[in-house]
């Protein structure tokens, strides 16, 4: 029986890291540069959405061995892809949309992250309760995105730099401690030999 490839593991965690790194320094540079345009604020978000979408589409495929970081990524790729090119769209109000996207996104992938942590402490993975409490910390930041309780342009960027802050920490824990790329890993489907018995009388 032949193995099965490893390349689209290799692409959807290598994709993760990167996007997970990217959300990091798009965040601090949110919250350093809070006066920045909207508009730009708004493509470059939905650029971004878009790309990750796509990436958590091929890691939902991967089938790593573990099938933790991924098992919710089919309808949250999505949902990141439709968000992303309705940001990339949307000209009027769009720092109201992209917190309210951002945030329902960022909150989603929260509580689909305390799951794999509740999960991956059953895997016997150590860091299982380091995604747990990241994931609850980035959950609760996405909350306050969605509510935003301030009203000042400054203050709901920073916000959002602390909310992709947050989001690409917690996707960058999930994927360099649960995504496990054996280069041995054999096809979910056992192919096995069937024989005929007859019975005779």
């Amino acid at each position: 029986m032949e193995n099965r490839s490893v390349a689209p593991m290799r692409v959807a965690k290598a994709g993760y890291i990167i996007m997970s790194v990217v959300f990091c320094l798009v965040g601090v540079l949110f919250i350093a540069l809070p006066a920045k345009s909207a508009v730009v604020i708004g493509r470059a978000l939905g650029a971004a959405m878009v790309v990750f979408g796509a990436v958590k589409l091929v890691g939902y495929f991967s089938r790593d061995l573990f099938r933790l970081a991924f098992q919710y990524d089919l309808a949250f790729g999505i949902l990141l892809i439709a968000l992303g090119i309705i940001s990339l769209l949307r000209t009027e109000n769009v720092l109201d949309f992209i917190c309210l996207a951002v945030g329902v996104s960022i909150l989603a992938d929260g509580l689909f992250k305390v799951q794999i942590g509740v999960d991956a402490r059953r895997f016997g993975i150590p860091s299982w309760w380091t995604i747990l409490l990241l994931a609850a910390a980035t959950g609760a930041v996405g909350l306050l995105l969605v509510f935003r309780p301030w009203e000042s342009v400054q203050i709901l960027t920073a916000l959002l730099g602390a909310a992709l802050l947050a989001e690409g920490v917690l996707n960058l824990c999930v994927a360099v401690s649960t995504v496990k790329i054996v280069t041995n890993q054999r096809p979910d489907v056992i192919e096995t030999e069937y024989c005929e018995v007859r019975e005779y009388q």
